[in-house]
Parts: structure tokens; C-alpha cells; sequence
């Protein structure tokens, strides 16, 4: 492998993390457009696991901004990121896999705490716009607080 080829992963491997880091900061913040724009033409979304819905970013979108309206204070943190790049024969390709954990604290409206913690698991497509989301798949393990909205807490 050449030193180009490491630069040109490195690079990867930064911008990937940005855009992990912007899908937390466009959720956190309710920045729905931001959040659309993340995401592939193709894109998807899977919130069930933690009582959400599975479809299309752009009406994921849409219904995260009606749900998200419940928690006005939210904060995720996407800690623990394992990156796979695609490998073609040591250089890199145009698809990557990030499995990473997150804790997301939040406030209900009623000023009552919410905390749920997993995994999410990232399919990212390079295109000519750059790395975007192919997938965002949510595997919550575990909540604390009550939350009438999905699954029963602890």
C-alpha cells in the first residue's frame, strides 16, 4: 500500500466520522433537512427496536420530527465506532460498514428523564456528493425512565 493509498483512507475514515457526528448533531438539534441530507437518494432508516418505525430517510424524517417534539431536550453520543472500509486489493472502496454504541439521554416534556443506550450499525455509500447513509439501523439494549411511546422501561 502506498502512502496515497493510506492518506486517501485516512481521509475516509475522517469524513465517515464527520457524518456519523452530523446524523447525532441533525437529530439532537431537529434539523430534518440536514438529516434528509445525509442519506443516499435510496436511503433508509430502522428505529423498531426502539418502538419507532422502518422506511424512506425523507419519512423517517418526517416522522421523527413529530415524534422528537415529546423529548424537547436530547442529547445523543455515538461512542465505540468500528470502521470497515471496503478493501479492493488495499485500496479503498466505495462502500464502509460502522457499527458504534450510543447512550442518548433526553427530557419528556413533563421535565421526567428518558435514557436509552445500544448499538447503531452505519451502510455508507461513497457518491459523488461524497460518503452518505445507505442505512441507519438502530438495536436498542437497553431504557431507563417511562416512556409511553415505546417500549416499556425499566
Amino acid at each position: 500500500m502506498t502512502q496515497r493509498v493510506d492518506l486517501a483512507t485516512v481521509m475516509d475514515r475522517l469524513t465517515i466520522d464527520e457524518l456519523i457526528t452530523s446524523y447525532a448533531v441533525a437529530v439532537d438539534d431537529a434539523d430534518w433537512s440536514a438529516y434528509r441530507a445525509l442519506f443516499t437518494q435510496e436511503g433508509r432508516a430502522d428505529y423498531r427496536s426502539s418502538g419507532g418505525v422502518e422506511g424512506p430517510a425523507a419519512e423517517v424524517a418526517d416522522w421523527m420530527a413529530e415524534t422528537m417534539r415529546l423529548f424537547p431536550v436530547r442529547q445523543h453520543l455515538i461512542v465505540n465506532r468500528r470502521l470497515h472500509i471496503q478493501d479492493l486489493g488495499g485500496y479503498p472502496g466505495d462502500r464502509a460498514e460502522v457499527q458504534a454504541d450510543y447512550v442518548n439521554p433526553m427530557r419528556l416534556e413533563s421535565g421526567d428523564d428518558f435514557v436509552s443506550g445500544g448499538r447503531y450499525t452505519f451502510s455508507l455509500l461513497r457518491t459523488d456528493a461524497g460518503w452518505r447513509l445507505r442505512t441507519v439501523v438502530i438495536h436498542e439494549k437497553w431504557r431507563r425512565g417511562a416512556w409511553a411511546g415505546g417500549p416499556s422501561g425499566d
